[in-house]
């Protein structure tokens, strides 16, 4: 094709899109009356249901980023917990001695009406002098620490 047939041949589409256009424009604007559209509206009681929409996301697909799996969670089972009573002994304390010359310090406690001499980190019965001074001690008896004041 010649270059003065494709500018015909562009000039010929241009003036057909604009006369679409024009053709349009025209038909909007004029004062012919247009029919009217009726629509019928039915009256009908419609019930909104709104549903929560849920969903979940499983992502176990590799960390593109770090490049290793998710940690796999492991299913524990919760097993309630169950305490059991340790039965409390009867510790009295009675007093201290106190000797200065190796300043080891000794402490008078009944333990289940047994009279024993301790110093610090003495076990009797299973009963563990932690500390003291003369108005209290401090034991520990499985697991559990207990202050105890001097008997007056």
């Amino acid at each position: 094709m010649s270059k003065n047939v494709k500018t015909y041949a562009l000039l010929g589409l241009v003036l057909i899109i604009w006369g679409i256009i024009g053709f349009k424009v025209i038909g909007t604007l004029s004062s012919e009356p247009q029919p009217e559209i009726v629509v019928k509206q039915t009256s009908q009681d419609f019930q909104l249901v709104k549903e929560k929409d849920t969903f979940s996301i499983i992502a176990d697909y590799r960390d593109p980023f770090l490049g290793t799996l998710p940690p796999q969670e492991k299913n524990t089972v919760k097993r309630p917990v169950v305490k059991k009573e340790v039965p409390k002994k009867n510790i009295v304390y009675s007093g201290l001695v106190s000797q200065t010359g190796s300043g080891n310090t000794l402490y008078f406690v009944s333990i289940d009406g047994r009279q024993y001499t301790l110093s610090k980190n003495e076990e009797v019965d299973n009963v563990r002098l932690l500390s003291g001074n003369e108005e209290s001690i401090k034991v520990r008896y499985k697991g559990i620490t207990e202050t105890i004041v001097r008997a007056k």
